[in-house]
């Protein structure tokens, strides 16, 4: 079934919104939109799998172990599995639109 990565956003949400795409036993495939949305304070990722984030849309600034990471439309990033990260901004006057790969 054919499907848009752009379609179906509401204009507000009060977080982020994840939608998994495709998924098999060992890899996820999802698309994470954010409006203005941020980890909330103290909290820190710490997956098993590793994940690999593409910045479609918008921008945010990562924290991943102690760098700070700013991405625009068209970056990505491989996180390691285990590598603590956090969301600390996403984009206040558009869509960010993220597409994360987990495997």
């Amino acid at each position: 079934m054919k499907r848009n990565l752009f379609s179906d956003i509401p204009a507000d949400f009060p977080s982020e919104i994840s939608t998994v795409l495709a998924e098999s036993e060992n890899v996820k495939i999802e698309r994470i939109v954010s409006d203005d949305h941020a980890s909330p304070e103290g909290f820190w990722y710490d997956q098993d799998q590793n994940e690999w984030v593409l910045l479609v849309s918008g921008s945010a600034v990562l924290t991943v172990g102690d760098e700070q990471v700013e991405l625009n439309a068209g970056d990505h990033l491989l996180i390691p599995a285990h590598q603590r990260h956090r969301v600390e901004s996403t984009s206040a006057t558009e869509k960010t639109i993220w597409l994360a790969v987990f495997y």
